[in-house]
């Protein structure tokens, strides 16, 4: 894939690890494409949510930056099924837990959007 989309691809990762580290669904909902499936996939915490439910926990959390935590966040790979189709692999830590994310993005326009979030946690080691 070209230069370009891999950056445009950072770009929505940078403002979705931000928008989590504020809390800020409106941030969110510019990279979260509106038909969102959120799923944890940790043993014994399953959930499925669409994009409303899952804004409404967001935006009743208390924000990891107000605590004073500091962003922690890696992405792992970005790979390219086609132009229109891209996966991102990548790891945070936010609330005392370590979480994996696997999104898939997919052009919604003339941008990237993510349209799933699968993810799982384990509580973080100190």
């Amino acid at each position: 894939m070209t230069p370009a989309a891999h950056t445009q691809i950072g770009a929505v990762m940078e403002a979705y690890f931000e928008g989590l580290h504020q809390a800020d669904s409106t941030q969110l909902r510019k990279v979260f494409h509106p038909k969102l499936a959120y799923v944890c996939a940790t043993e014994g915490d399953e959930l499925y949510l669409d994009l409303e439910t899952y804004m409404a926990r967001v935006d009743g959390r208390e924000p990891p930056a107000a605590r004073g935590d500091p962003r922690e966040e890696q992405i792992l790979e970005i790979a390219f099924a086609s132009s229109r189709l891209a996966h991102v692999s990548a790891r945070m830590t936010m609330m005392g837990r370590d979480f994996h994310d696997l999104l898939t993005l997919v052009r919604y326009g003339a941008e990237w959007r993510i349209v799933t979030k699968v993810f799982s946690y384990v509580p973080r080691e100190d």
